[in-house]
């Protein structure tokens, strides 16, 4: 590992010199505390929803995992963020891929589902159901959680709008994650942040999603740092 050169004079002090530059390279890493040798790892955040996940309409540096990527970049965090997003999904079809989804091994998930359900006026229970579902196999792979609210359309009627919107906070309560109560706060209903479908967000409208939800998903992440300081 040590170069000595012994047909040059004075090669006793070249190969002094190198021992004592490299181990003052290593004293850094090998006097930091476990917490900091675990706070350099890049973490993983898997997104699994639909089509707000997987940026329909926008190309791919205008996607909200895009943005949000670089606004936690932006932030310091050391973080991949991966787009499990399939345009159309609802809670079933995501409950039925969250087992491949989570082959990836992410240390942390954000679920963004439920606009299909309550677009298609899908029983409630059943999406409870398949919500339920997918938290239970997030919290067994070991992964933190960060759920996310979606509202239904005002069309379906009060009393279907008021058990869709219970959903969600009742499963954060029950299965003790985080929580952000509606994905597209400050967004939806707004013509000049929507696509022309007016359901989508455009990309002023993905930078407003992500500037709102940062804040729970660096505390997801926080979490992540937590456990691993524990040994978790």
């Amino acid at each position: 590992m040590f170069a000595c050169f012994p047909a040059l004079d004075k090669s006793r002090y070249l190969c002094r010199a190198s021992r004592y530059l490299l181990i003052g390279a290593l004293l850094p890493i090998l006097l930091s505390p476990p917490g900091a040798l675990a706070a350099e790892k890049i973490s993983s955040l898997l997104v699994i929803g639909d089509s707000l996940a997987a940026g329909y309409g926008l190309p791919a540096t205008e996607t909200f995992t895009t943005r949000l990527e670089a606004a936690l970049t932006r932030s310091g965090a050391q973080v991949r963020v991966i787009n499990a997003g399939v345009s159309g999904d609802t809670s079933a079809g995501g409950r039925a891929r969250i087992a491949w989804s989570l082959a990836a091994k992410p240390d942390a998930v954000l679920i963004e589902l439920g606009a299909n359900d309550g677009m298609r006026g899908l029983e409630p229970a059943a999406t409870k159901a398949n919500l339920d579902g997918i938290l239970s196999q997030i919290k067994r792979a070991g992964a933190e959680v960060l759920l996310t609210g979606m509202l239904a359309p005002p069309n379906l009627g009060r009393e279907y709008g008021a058990e869709f919107a219970a959903i969600f906070p009742a499963l954060a309560r029950r299965h003790g994650v985080l929580f952000y109560p509606f994905f597209l706060e400050g967004v939806a209903a707004n013509p000049e942040l929507n696509q022309a479908d007016r359901i989508h967000p455009n990309a002023a409208g993905v930078d407003i999603i992500v500037e709102r939800l940062l804040p729970k998903v660096k505390e997801l992440l926080q979490r992540v740092q937590n456990k691993r300081e524990r040994g978790g």
